[in-house]
């Protein structure tokens, strides 16, 4: 073969949707499957608030918010309005507090024992009325949790503003930090989330086969990022977390976001999906490819096969009960000449979102946290790779924790180097 002639990889284009260009995947996940990952999710929310003895939690964070009642509403623009909440107690019922003409919403999800409205007190919404919408929202949510909580003061929260913190502190009420709570809770996937997030998974190959097929000459990193969009919106996605999408010199150093610069034939294009699919799980994947179909040359071989190296040696180490530390200590020291231009972490949780834990890359691994490998997380293992004079390559693979070892819930395949 002619080492310019460009050519598509047939294994790349079988992930594009088969439902045709112009139709949506459409999920086989029976709706059994998800009342029961539904109802796994808030009984493992009140076991882990049993655990740290907490009467309730207070929950804004939309992703959080739909973990525990599965009611998604505006998720991207209430994470930045505190406009609805959620209130779980440990043993009592499950409260949503929804804004007014948004109650339907909640209409058939077991989880909500009770619906109740919302009270904004953030300043957009309520204006010189703020201070007495705080004391209203306040009111309420401290009678509820004496009403329900046995006694019990202690309410988790996991995000608000001071004046919250203060107004509720002022009747009472213990705040402890729900971050913990629910990212313990949330680590710990049943088998009918992992049904849930493997289709995530499906819709968001068929967008990166999208991206796969129209990385030719020309097309700007915009372009190729919106054909992710795309099919996780018409296929009832949500949102993308991030924009990183970048070709050539751009993709060093990486965290820059997608730009107007259109791609050149034989330069590198990588990118992280970041993507929160259907049903609200995320596929957290990374590939990188050159644009036009063309082989890679030699430098892009040398770091390519870097990351590949990266990426299955630390896979094949994780395995339920391993500590973190011990990762660090046998995972693949990156070589110096990769060091400068390195990722920040080595893996991650993963499920609804990024999320605990975080592990850091073993340059930096002595501020990081510690713990161990359970069977039923969920991690993403990552390898950013590049040298002063090369681009960067990006890989990120999604792995089940079996009693076992590991599963990789991805398949696109790699690039052959």
């Amino acid at each position: 073969m002619n080492v310019d002639t460009p050519f598509k990889d047939d294994r790349k284009l079988g992930y594009l949707n088969s439902e045709g260009a112009d139709r949506p995947l459409k999920s086989p996940v029976s709706q059994n499957v998800l009342e029961r990952a539904r109802a796994y999710r808030l009984a493992r929310l009140r076991t882990v608030l049993g655990e740290y003895d907490v009467a309730g939690l207070l929950l804004y964070d939309p992703v959080n918010i739909r973990y525990a009642v599965d009611c998604s509403n505006m998720g991207v623009w209430t994470a930045h309005n505190p406009m609805r909440y959620a209130m779980i107690l440990t043993g009592g019922p499950g409260i949503m507090f929804e804004f007014k003409g948004c109650e339907h919403l909640n209409d058939g999800l077991d989880g909500i024992d009770e619906l109740r409205n919302s009270i904004a007190w953030m300043f957009m919404a309520a204006g010189d009325k703020s201070h007495d919408r705080l004391n209203r929202w306040a009111d309420e949510i401290a009678q509820t949790l004496r009403e329900h909580g046995g006694g019990n003061l202690r309410l988790g929260v996991d995000r608000m503003e001071p004046e919250g913190v203060y107004a509720l502190q002022s009747r009472g009420i213990t705040i402890i930090d729900a971050g913990q709570i629910t990212e313990i809770a949330r680590a710990i996937k049943s088998a009918d989330e992992i049904e849930l997030m493997r289709w995530t998974i499906r819709v968001c190959e068929a967008g990166m086969a999208r991206i796969y097929d129209h990385s030719v000459p020309g097309a700007t990193e915009t372009e190729l990022w919106a054909h992710l969009h795309f099919e996780n919106a018409r296929s009832g996605g949500d949102w993308l977390e991030t924009k990183l999408l970048t070709c050539g010199p751009n993709t060093k150093p990486w965290y820059r976001e997608c730009s107007s610069r259109p791609c050149q034939k034989g330069e590198m294009i990588a990118f992280d999906t970041d993507m929160i699919g259907p049903y609200g799980y995320c596929a957290d994947l990374s590939r990188s490819w050159t644009c036009g179909y063309t082989p890679m040359n030699d430098e892009q071989r040398r770091i390519y096969s870097a990351a590949r190296d990266q990426i299955e040696h630390n896979l094949a180490l994780i395995e339920p009960g391993l500590s973190f530390a011990e990762f660090n200590a046998k995972s693949w020291q990156i070589p110096p000449a990769y060091q400068p231009y390195r990722y920040s972490l080595a893996a991650h949780g993963v499920g609804m979102a990024d999320e605990w834990p975080v592990i850091a890359l073993h340059p930096d691994f002595a501020d990081s946290q510690s713990g161990t490998f359970e069977a039923g997380q969920v991690i993403c293992v990552e390898s950013l790779i590049a040298d002063a004079h090369s681009e960067s390559v990006k890989l990120e693979t999604q792995v089940l924790i079996t009693h076992s070892g590991t599963e990789r819930l991805d398949s696109f395949p790699w690039e052959d180097v």
